[in-house]
C-alpha cells in the first residue's frame, strides 16, 4: 500500500497537506529546527475539521537523541495527553552514547503509546549502523522507519534505503518511510532505482511572504539570518504533485 506521509507544524499546513492529498500527518512545532513536539491544541484544531490518521513526534528539543530521565518522563507524560486528544501514533527515537537504539529508554514510550501506531524517527540516520537500528526497531514492535538513508537527502541514501527495503521484505520487518528531500521529481527518481518504495514522507514547504506592512530590520527573533518576513507553509501544489508522482 502507497504512503504518502506531510510533516506540518501548523493548522494551515495541515489544511493544505489533506487539500493535496496526503494519506497521514506526522504533526509536530518547530520544523526550522527539524521538528518538535507538537502542542495538544494543535492537534485539536486538526481534529476538528478531519479524522486523517495523525502521528505526532516526540521531540522535547533540538539537538540529539541522547535523552535524559526527565526528559523520557515528559515525553511519556505528553503521548499519553496526545493520544487522548486523538493521535493515532507516535514518532519517537532514543539512542544511547555509543549510537545504539536505547530500547531501555525507548520502553516507557511505546508502552504509554499503548498499542498506537509507531514510527521510528530519522535517529537511524545519525545512528552507529542504520540496519542494527532498523532491525532493533523490529524487535521493539515499530510499524515505521523514517530514514534518508543515513545521508543528508534520500537521494544520497540510496544504497542504505535499499538494503533496509530488502530487510522490510526479508524479515517482515517494518515500513520504510523515505525522507529528506521528498517532492514530485524525487519520488519518481527513488521509484526508478528502488521499485520496492512504497512510502514517502515530505514537508512540501513554500515561504509565503508575511503579511506586515511595517517592518525593522536588524532585530532577529531567533537564529541569525533567519527570516521573519516569510513564514513556512506546505503548499497544497507540491503535495498534490508528490501524489501524483507516488500514484503513477
Amino acid at each position: 500500500m502507497k504512503l504518502l506521509e506531510v510533516c506540518v507544524d501548523s493548522l494551515a499546513s495541515a489544511r493544505a497537506a489533506i487539500a493535496g492529498g496526503a494519506d497521514r500527518l506526522e504533526l509536530c512545532s518547530a520544523l526550522i529546527a527539524g521538528g518538535l513536539t507538537p502542542c495538544v491544541h494543535l492537534l485539536e484544531q486538526i481534529r476538528v475539521e478531519s479524522n486523517i490518521p495523525i502521528r505526532c513526534l516526540m521531540r522535547p528539543r533540538a539537538g540529539d537523541f541522547l535523552y535524559e530521565r526527565s526528559e523520557i518522563d515528559l515525553m511519556t507524560k505528553q503521548i499519553r495527553t496526545l493520544k487522548a486528544a486523538g493521535a493515532d501514533g507516535f514518532v519517537i527515537g532514543c539512542l544511547t552514547p555509543e549510537g545504539d537504539l536505547d530500547e531501555n529508554a525507548m520502553a516507557p514510550l511505546i508502552a504509554a503509546a499503548d498499542g498506537a501506531g509507531l514510527t521510528l524517527h530519522r535517529c537511524i540516520d545519525v545512528s552507529r549502523s542504520p540496519v542494527e537500528t532498523y532491525m532493533a526497531a523490529k524487535r521493539l514492535g515499530i510499524d515505521t522507519v523514517l530514514t534518508s538513508g543515513a545521508a543528508a537527502s534520500c537521494t544520497d541514501g540510496l544504497h542504505t534505503i535499499g538494503m533496509l527495503l530488502n530487510l522490510r521484505d526479508e524479515r517482515n520487518g517494518p515500513e520504510v518511510l523515505i525522507g529528506a528531500g521528498v517532492k514530485a521529481p524525487v519520488i519518481r527518481e527513488l521509484l526508478a532505482h528502488l521499485p520496492g518504495a512504497r512510502a514517502f514522507h515530505m514537508s512540501g514547504k513554500a515561504e509565503i511572504p508575511s503579511r506586515m506592512v511595517f517592518r525593522r530590520e536588524g532585530v532577529p527573533m531567533g537564529l541569525p539570518g533567519l527570516d521573519e518576513w516569510h513564514i513556512p507553509r506546505t503548499d497544497a501544489g507540491a503535495i498534490m504533485a508528490a501524489r501524483i508522482a507516488l500514484d503513477s
